[in-house]
């Protein structure tokens, strides 16, 4: 540090001041930030210490370069939009092929009973499953930078859905419905849900155009995590009249589960004990099998198929003991083959549905960018968040067009497609051929498939979910804030609905952090005894302090909501008072048999923002301080609070050279002007 410009020499211990330098005897010129630019900086890049307010963020637009169009540009451009560009041609063939190939297909196989009996919680026909596990996989291979990411349906979507078209077109009273009848009322439910797909797609498309994929660190982990989980019992009740055969309509809105449940209790003498034994056999199945494959997921070739498995010896037995004829069990029935027609929604519907595509829209890029994002850290490669939302827009909006309903990445088949080894989104590719074949050509074996199996796959999907909470113990260690977040949200999402617990959740989420920006304490420094590191008192000890100085650190941005505290802890601090300097009360973090303070070093690196009236607080601290004869001095001030404050005056009360690049710079010229004072 000594060869630095302006090295000199400060008095020692015997001269004119009993004051101890505690830094040593031969130390640099201190820098201030106009010194600090005039050695190091430069003025183009950083704001100028100047108190002239106008047009500083005008001229440096002005100085932006325009993009110019070339053919390079829009190479970069098309790279950045189709994701296949970039990793396609460094593609491991030999390598990743067959991993990707054997994933693709272990998750399609599991696609196709989950995208039916995830269409049952859409309240619309099974078939509608099958096509959004087709086009939205198909689209974001193309689009997507998830490599591990698995799209499709998803259960709390599914749920949503079916809760909006349930509200949006409701059964007639009393439910006795012709086959024409239900075929008009299985078509508006599909055009409503495809119309809620289109309105989410179109949501996110423009928050991709307004680049809002930051929004997604809103959205909290134990928001996200709370979410899933509330809406997983949701799935839980709402598959009840399924497995017991009860023919009961679907309870939309606030508190529906718990009329779900009373429902239930009340007709439970009315269940059908045929289909009862199906669904506890299908449990008995599916949930052992489940936990084999996350026991041995190491020791496995691929996972258990165990809805396939399922599926099959259902249709079988229905097949054979004419189980739909005789007891009157509910069966999936035809499959149309083949693919829709293109169909453009309803536009005249989307004001209705507004309300309800942006939670869905919400709901769908926070966990997709969330999964994405896990096993983007666990591979060690990026995720374009702003991508994600251009990936999954399009994906909703053109899959609209052939009647699919509201889609997004799942937990189950993302964690199945690694487990498989997948390596690439080469593996959606694989994952759609067999959803296709079934399409086409292995339709009729769905015929006999009891519909009460397809509610166990639901059930049984929602493991994953149900199991989030054996996390909580950890929460509460880690995070008592955390915990109330997942808390809340959770209550929220059971208690009144899933849209409406995301909302209270993210509230809650945003009140938390406003909550803790308010408790901030400011707290005083001292010199660590033989370095230059200057701690907090309270936190620890051998701690050097010069009488009639006063460091302070403000770890907090500096706000409208903040301004006032930061005031009074101020004034109480310094003994700022109108009438002048009073003696700082005992309770403080300083010393109170100290004398009066004469300098002041506000470390202002924790203030990571300020706006006009957190600006204002520090100016009107600046008068007050040099009308009670106090030297301030700020140090750290990163360049947008530097330049906010200089635009709110702060140059009118205090001079370029009380402002630092670092405490110690400023400790040490304010320890000299108290030497020099003396």
């Amino acid at each position: 540090m000594s060869g630095l410009p302006g090295a000199r020499s400060l008095p020692g211990q015997g001269e004119a001041s009993d004051l101890k330098y505690p830094l040593g005897t031969e130390l640099r010129k201190p820098l201030t930030e106009a010194r600090f630019q005039q050695l190091f900086g430069c003025a183009e890049e950083e704001p100028q210490l100047s108190a002239e307010p106008g047009g500083s963020w005008l001229r440096r637009l002005c100085r932006r370069p325009a993009p110019a169009c070339s053919g390079p540009g829009a190479w970069r451009l098309l790279l950045a939009r189709l994701p296949p560009l970039r990793w396609l041609p460094g593609y491991r063939w030999r390598t990743w092929l067959l991993g990707d190939a054997v994933a693709g297909v272990t998750v399609g196989i599991v696609h196709v009973p989950q995208g039916m009996a995830f269409a049952l919680l859409t309240s619309v026909p099974p078939v509608f499953g099958l096509y959004t596990s087709f086009f939205p996989v198909l689209i974001y291979t193309l689009l997507g930078t998830g490599r591990h990411l698995s799209t499709g349906t998803f259960a709390v979507l599914s749920l949503m859905t079916g809760s909006a078209v349930e509200r949006l077109v409701p059964e007639p009273p009393g439910g006795n419905l012709s086959g024409i009848e239900r075929e008009q009322l299985d078509a508006q439910r599909v055009g409503a849900a495809a119309a809620l797909a289109f309105g989410s797609g179109a949501l996110m498309l423009g928050m991709f155009a307004l680049q809002l994929g930051v929004l997604s660190t809103f959205l909290s982990e134990p928001v996200v995590k709370a979410l899933t989980s509330g809406a997983a019992l949701h799935v839980l009740v709402s598959q009840l009249p399924n497995l017991l055969g009860l023919p009961l309509p679907r309870q939309i809105g606030c508190f529906a589960l718990f009329k779900t449940l009373a429902a239930v209790l009340t007709a439970l003498p009315g269940s059908s004990p045929v289909e009862l034994t199906i669904s506890a056999l299908s449990l008995a199945l599916l949930v052992p099998v489940k936990e084999l494959n996350v026991r041995f997921r190491d020791r496995l070739p691929t996972p258990i198929p165990g809805e396939v498995v399922m599926v099959l010896l259902a249709s079988v037995l229905c097949f054979t003991s004419s189980l739909d004829t005789r007891y009157n069990v509910q069966i999936v029935g035809l499959l149309p083959g083949g693919f829709p027609q293109p169909l453009l929604p309803n536009l005249a519907e989307l004001p209705r549905i507004l309300a309800d595509s942006l939670p869905i829209a919400l709901v769908t890029f926070a966990v997709s960018a969330s999964l994405a994002s896990i096993y983007a850290d666990k591979y060690n490669y990026s995720i374009d968040s702003n991508q994600e939302l251009l990936a999954h827009g399009v994906s909703n909006l053109i899959s609209s067009l052939f009647s699919c309903f509201p889609n997004s990445a799942t937990l189950a088949t993302t964690s199945l497609l690694v487990d498989a080894g997948g390596n690439t989104q080469l593996a959606g590719l694989f994952s759609c051929g067999v959803v296709l074949s079934v399409l086409l050509w292995l339709r009729p074996f769905f015929y006999y498939l009891p519909k009460a199996v397809l509610a166990c796959i639901n059930i049984s999907s929602m493991r994953q979910m149900f199991f989030q909470m054996r996390e909580l113990p950890q929460l509460w260690r880690l995070s008592r804030v955390d915990f109330a977040v997942w808390m809340v949200t959770w209550v929220a999402v059971v208690t009144l609905s899933v849209d409406l617990g995301l909302a209270v959740g993210v509230v809650f989420s945003m009140m938390t952090v406003v909550c803790r920006t308010q408790r901030v304490e400011c707290l005083a420094l001292g010199l660590a005894e033989g370095t230059e590191l200057y701690r907090p008192l309270r936190k620890s000890h051998k701690l050097l302090q010069v009488p009639g100085l006063c460091l302070l650190s403000y770890p907090t941005p500096l706000y409208f909501g903040t301004r006032g505290q930061f005031r009074h802890i101020l004034e109480r601090l310094l003994g700022l008072r109108e009438g002048g300097q009073e003696t700082p009360k005992p309770d403080g973090p300083l010393d109170a048999a100290a004398e009066p303070i004469r300098a002041v070093v506000l470390d202002c690196s924790g203030i990571i923002f300020a706006d006009a009236a957190g600006a204002r607080e520090v100016v009107q601290l600046a008068s007050q301080c040099r009308d009670a004869g106090i030297h301030l001095l700020l140090a750290q001030c990163n360049a947008s609070v530097l330049e906010t404050l200089t635009v709110a005056g702060l140059l009118d009360r205090v001079s370029p050279e009380q402002l630092f690049v670092s405490v110690q710079d400023a400790a040490a010229h304010a320890l000299e002007t108290l030497l020099c004072g003396q």
